[in-house]
């Protein structure tokens, strides 16, 4: 198959480009006031993630220049490293931070193997449907294998334990399955099934029953486990309009806990108010627009589908985390793509970004 190859999409990269740059600004804003307390410098996190924005933008580069081609060949490899990674994680060798082991030490930076199974799943999952796509309409053929593979990611992700991407992940697939044809019935089926294993989930871990009971009502837990929810509802309410200006947050002086990752938004609505919020969640309509209209014009199915996965796999994360923010979920855990603080969540973004531009280059539109 010959192909012409174009210029990237041009649009989608100063979208990335521009939520990156918004990160960077808020990821300062927000622990600033912490990381001078804690670590004698109001730029320490700021500085660790403008290294990992070098290096994930070095990378999305990297991967937008692969051999398009070749694009297939690194999702067995990657999947394979990633079971792997987990798997080692949950070892003596992983680190330990508030009762989860996520992440490897590797000198000044951590690295997450969980955020790279999330590309991973979705690479693996484009390739096994391109390969089966004429069985998708079996549930013995078609659904079943993915389910089990999805299965083993997630439960060795809960294990770490951590349901929020568990859950990030098998919607991001059950989405996938939907684009690929899957029968409204199988689908129904795994719905079904999702929501008995994350019931279980929650009632086999008090914690999270706590969380589901908080959200029901934080305002009854407002001491113990509606707190963050509260403090976040109070930093968005304070933003108004127009944001109380940059830098000049009240919840950041250690009300709202995580605030410069899982409820950096908060910080943001706070500061900026709903016209900088309204900016944010623009940016990811804008970027869920483009990235759809990739996977529609991509040239075959493996890369078609795999746009849709990355797709979804973004914006479905960042819809859960403005969620969590704003009330609307139960709190989780899960960063917001491009804006919180965390470097590996941040480097896959941008492989993912770099994926989505590697494909654009192949649209039929060129």
């Amino acid at each position: 198959m010959r192909l012409k190859k174009g210029p990237p999409d041009f649009v989608l990269f100063i979208t990335t480009i521009t939520l990156v740059g918004i990160g960077l600004v808020m990821v300062f804003s927000s622990s600033a006031v912490t990381a001078n307390v804690n670590y004698g410098d109001a730029y320490y996190f700021f500085k660790k993630q403008l290294v990992w924005a070098i290096i994930s933008l070095i990378a999305m580069i990297v991967v937008m220049k692969l051999n398009f081609f070749r694009l297939k060949d690194f999702a067995v490899p990657l999947m394979v490293i990633s079971v792997l990674s987990l798997i080692m994680v949950v070892t003596p060798l992983g680190i330990e931070v508030k009762g989860s082991s996520r992440s490897f030490d590797l000198g000044p930076l951590r690295f997450s193997p969980s955020e790279m199974a999330k590309i991973a799943m979705v690479m693996f999952t484009a390739l096994s449907l391109d390969i089966k796509l004429d069985k998708i309409s079996s549930f013995t053929k078609g659904v079943l294998p993915y389910l089990a593979v999805l299965l083993l990611i997630c439960g060795l992700i809960m294990l770490q334990p951590d349901l929020g991407t568990s859950f990030t992940i098998a919607g991001t697939i059950f989405f996938m399955l939907m684009v690929a044809g899957a029968q409204w019935i199988h689908l129904g089926l795994i719905t079904l099934s999702g929501m008995l294993v994350v019931a279980a989930a929650i009632v086999v871990e008090p914690y999270r029953m706590e969380r589901v009971t908080a959200f029901l009502n934080p305002w009854k837990y407002a001491s113990d486990e509606g707190f963050q929810t509260i403090q976040s509802l109070y930093a968005l309410g304070s933003g108004g309009l127009f944001g109380m200006g940059l830098g000049r947050s009240r919840q950041k002086f250690f009300y709202l806990p995580e605030q410069h990752t899982d409820f950096i938004f908060a910080i943001l609505g706070e500061e900026l108010g709903f016209i900088g919020a309204g900016l944010v969640i623009s940016l990811f309509l804008l970027f869920a627009w483009r990235g759809f209209k990739i996977a529609i014009n991509a040239p075959d199915n493996f890369s078609r589908l795999l746009a849709a996965g990355i797709t979804i796999l973004i914006t479905f994360q960042a819809a859960i985390n403005i969620g969590v923010v704003s009330g609307a979920l139960p709190v989780t855990g899960i960063t917001l793509p491009f804006i919180s603080y965390g470097g590996t969540s941040l480097l896959f973004s941008m492989v993912g970004v770099g994926l989505l531009l590697n494909i654009s280059r192949y649209s039929s539109q060129n």
